[in-house]
């Protein structure tokens, strides 16, 4: 994938702790610093997003889909 060069503004304080983090060799750059942030970031509101679908779903609603799809004649399941 290619990359794109993008200029943001940050706070001097988070840019003192980006710098810090660099320095102590825990990230090479700047760049993977920032980088890494944001796709962990951006990891976490999609799994907070899943989350809430799910809060949506009716246990037992879904207990008896699963039953359903399992009552089936036991000669249609395939051996293993």
């Amino acid at each position: 994938m290619g990359m794109t060069k993008v200029a943001i503004n940050l706070d001097e304080d988070l840019l003192k702790r980006v710098d810090q983090l660099v320095q102590e060799m825990r990230f090479p750059d700047r760049n993977q610093v920032i980088q890494i942030a944001l796709r962990e970031k951006i990891a976490k509101l999609d799994r907070s997003r899943l989350l809430e679908e799910a809060a949506k779903l009716d246990p037992e609603e879904e207990q008896a889909l699963a039953e359903e799809g399992m009552a089936g004649d036991a000669a249609e399941w395939p051996r293993y």
